[in-house]
């Protein structure tokens, strides 16, 4: 889009340095715009009777002095470096002691200005003013398209002339701005409106010692009540499809431009019509303000590496199971925009199963433990005594015959008691253990 130049002047009182020339102490500022009259100030109340006036002038990488306008009591006349709108402010200044002078300033007028006060040949006074010019560019042209980038751009010639630019808007309302060592001083306003519409202010202030702290210049901006501005250059990243799991934070990324705004739709995974997108979240990070709606409480800008003041924008997700779907991110940088789209597939959570405590049982076991102890001590003894009353037996019976110890218990229990333990290992219900295990006198 087209552009606007407004230049302004600046004239700075400060030692200044630069790579190949070093400007000397200069005396007082003073600010005005582009082709209408400023006054450098030089007076001197003191000062009275038969004097000679110089105003001197050269530029910044300039070693010798050239003359702009010398007068005396008797006469005035211009010099080489002379403007024809030059001139004293009063023409009587040998008897007021006012020796400023007033013209027309423009770009090329950028430079040291020398007002040298001579009495018979005696230096009664010198102030050396740097001349600094200002130079303001809106885009775009007025009147502004509603939703283009209004971009108020600064720069003073010599940058260290000055320690900063600051821009208000309508109201004195402070903007957020940047500087661009390419191209200055930058403030935006991003998607402007024609609410938009007013007086913004660009402020300089200068460095050092200064008669006025600040000086501020108007600038019209004026938005286009019909016109709006549609963003055709559009770049589209890959497509990224993946899933995650419910409720566990989700990276969203965005297009890797440092962007002026981000925009993020969201698309729920039953629709499928473009026109379904729904704004989720908004962030200006000129203008400082956020835009939320009951979905963003889920969502969050990201931080290091990503710096969403500075334009680089990402999100954080924490999703739950119906937040899968279709998200956009969209990037906008001046008048481009730049677009990222995610298929997002939300999972079940993970179940987790406590394991009950093993101490119940494991006291239960350590209990268990002399009762099995004694139980296969006595099984052992009784598989002692029955085999040693089979070989009696099997001497009386026939030798294919033989005795299960297992198959009548009762035959055992009807024996003549001998102080012997017995044990059933047939189960008979519930607490098995303790019901097996008795004692015959």
């Amino acid at each position: 889009m087209e552009s606007v130049f407004l230049t302004f002047i600046l004239v700075s009182p400060f030692a200044v340095y630069s790579s190949h020339f070093r400007i000397p102490d200069y005396d007082d500022v003073v600010v005005a715009t582009n082709g209408r009259p400023i006054t450098l100030v030089c007076t001197d109340t003191t000062v009275r009777g038969a004097i000679a006036l110089n105003w001197m002038a050269k530029s910044l990488d300039a070693d010798e002095w050239k003359l702009v306008l010398s007068a005396s009591e008797r006469k005035e006349f211009s010099g080489g470096a002379s403007k024809a709108s030059m001139r004293l402010t009063d023409p009587k200044f040998q008897d007021t002691g006012v020796f400023s002078l007033s013209f027309l300033p423009r770009m090329e007028d950028c430079g040291l200005y020398l007002c040298s006060i001579k009495q018979q040949e005696t230096k009664l006074k010198e102030r050396i003013i740097l001349l600094a010019i200002l130079t303001v560019t809106i885009v775009p042209t007025a009147p502004i398209p509603q939703h283009s980038t209004l971009r108020l751009i600064a720069s003073v010639n010599p940058n260290v002339a000055i320690s900063r630019i600051t821009w208000a808007a309508p109201g004195g309302i402070s903007m957020k701005s940047e500087k661009n060592l390419k191209v200055g001083t930058v403030a935006k306003l991003p998607q402007v409106q024609y609410t938009d519409n007013g007086t913004y202010v660009c402020m300089v202030h200068p460095w050092g010692n200064s008669s006025n702290a600040v000086f501020a210049f108007n600038v019209d901006v004026i938005v286009d009540a019909d016109k709006v501005a549609s963003f055709t250059n559009i770049t589209h990243g890959p497509m990224i499809s993946t899933a995650t799991q419910a409720q566990t934070p989700f990276a969203l990324t965005c297009h890797g431009v440092q962007g002026d705004k981000v925009l993020l739709y969201w698309q729920p995974p039953e629709t499928s019509r473009q026109s379904s997108l729904r704004l989720v979240y908004q962030y200006d990070r000129w203008r400082g303000s956020t835009w939320l709606t009951e979905q963003s409480k889920k969502l969050q800008l990201a931080g290091p590496p990503y710096n969403a003041e500075a334009g680089s924008f990402s999100f954080f997700l924490t999703p739950g199971l119906k937040d899968g779907g279709l998200y956009v991110c969209d990037v906008f940088l001046n008048d481009n925009a730049f677009s990222q789209r995610t298929m997002l597939s939300v999972l079940k959570e993970s179940i987790s199963v406590t394991t009950p405590s093993l101490l119940p049982s494991l006291s239960a076991l350590l209990l268990l433990v002399p009762l099995v102890a004694a139980a296969v001590g006595v099984l052992l003894w009784r598989q002692k005594h029955i085999s040693d009353r089979g070989i009696e037996h099997t001497l009386s019976v026939h030798s294919s015959e033989a005795e299960n110890i297992y198959e009548n218990p009762e035959d055992i229990r009807q024996a003549p008691p001998q102080g012997s333990v017995y044990m059933d290992l047939k189960p008979r219900g519930e607490d098995d253990v303790y019901k097996e295990l008795e004692r015959y006198e």
